[in-house]
């Protein structure tokens, strides 16, 4: 999703010289990227450490999603979007993190064009999906702080089910349509991704044709997909800030504060990482900078949101060493 924010920043106009270009030009049946190849030394250094990155990753998002499948007392609201939520970032970095590791150990590294396509999908669909999960959890947060008495009422199961799978419909949709579009333009050539995965804007550099209605879907998109939800997310907290400081004794205070520390570490960091990503201006940097920028958003979002939700939460480190107790400990002669 967050590429809808760099995608706004491109503009083709096409003269006489690209017109015969296309004109005499095969099309293109695959992608080479780049990653880092101009600097070859770095690369299995960055291999290594990514591969670390793509394990951990995986492996705390697995934990998180059997400690909430295993325990019952975990089986509310706020832990159920969790799931998904782990779900979406073990998703989103699989999206990624082969393909990246493959052009790193590789002088050449292909990708099919519809491959390329694929892995496009993925990443606008389990990053938008994100975006109104996010957005969803606020919610659950907001009624759980401000509507403690009806909370049971007002987030009952239809109602998860309902923002769950909206948040999923709305992925779906715009990764469809603007991967689809991203797609239908002409690549004549060349076919080098200046990139380490098939993201929207390098792809899109590639087009022989003018990009300017996709520019506009893209800025429409940006405002739908990205700042409905983190409006959601800013009111919610805005209220909830509001209900705790109403609150008469400490130790509510301090509760209330405990349950929502973990997503709001979460929204800072997704949104946080986003922003300096995209919303940077882009001449100051090499291809190489605006690489590892990008990094850090699609890489340290799924590997740190377990962590977050691990140590900042007491009821899931409650629940990990119940667990333990249970099933690993028990057996240990």
């Amino acid at each position: 999703v967050a590429s809808f924010l760099h995608t706004v920043s491109l503009r083709k106009t096409q003269g006489p010289a690209n017109a015969m270009k296309r004109q005499n030009a095969s099309s293109v049946v695959e992608f080479i990227l780049l990653g880092f190849s101009n600097f070859p030394e770095l690369q299995g250094k960055i291999f290594g450490v990514f591969l670390v990155t793509y394990l951990v990753t995986l492996v705390g998002n697995a934990v998180i999603l059997t400690i909430i499948f295993l325990d019952q007392s975990l089986h509310t609201p706020m832990y159920l979007f969790l799931q998904h939520l782990s779900v979406v970032e073990a998703s989103f970095s699989t999206s990624i993190m082969p393909e990246m590791l493959l052009v790193l150990s590789t002088k050449k590294a292909t990708i099919s064009f519809g491959g390329c396509f694929a892995q496009m999908y993925s990443i606008l669909l389990f990053g938008g999906t994100e975006c109104f999960l996010l957005g969803a959890m606020a919610y659950d947060r907001f009624t759980a702080i401000c509507h403690p008495l009806t909370y049971p009422l007002i987030m009952n199961r239809r109602v998860l089910m309902k923002l769950v799978g909206f948040s999923w419909t709305s992925g779906v949709v715009m990764s469809t349509l603007q991967t689809t579009w991203v797609f239908s333009f002409p690549f004549c050539g060349p076919n080098e991704v200046d990139h380490l995965f098939c993201e929207t804007p390098p792809v899109l550099e590639l087009a022989c044709a003018d990009t300017f209605l996709f520019e506009i879907y893209a800025f429409t998109g940006t405002l739908l997909i990205v700042m409905v939800p983190f409006l959601l997310i800013l009111l919610s907290y805005i209220r909830i800030l509001c209900a705790i400081l109403k609150m008469p004794a400490t130790i509510g205070r301090q509760k209330a504060f405990s349950t929502c520390a973990s997503h709001l570490t979460s929204v800072t960091l997704f949104y946080g990482t986003a922003c300096v990503t995209y919303l940077q201006p882009k001449s100051r940097y090499s291809p190489d900078t605006k690489k590892l920028m990008s990094l850090a958003y699609s890489l340290l979002t799924p590997l740190l949101n377990p962590l977050i939700y691990s140590l900042r939460n007491n009821e899931m480190k409650m629940a990990a060493a119940k667990l333990w107790q249970r099933h690993v400990a028990a057996h240990i002669p």
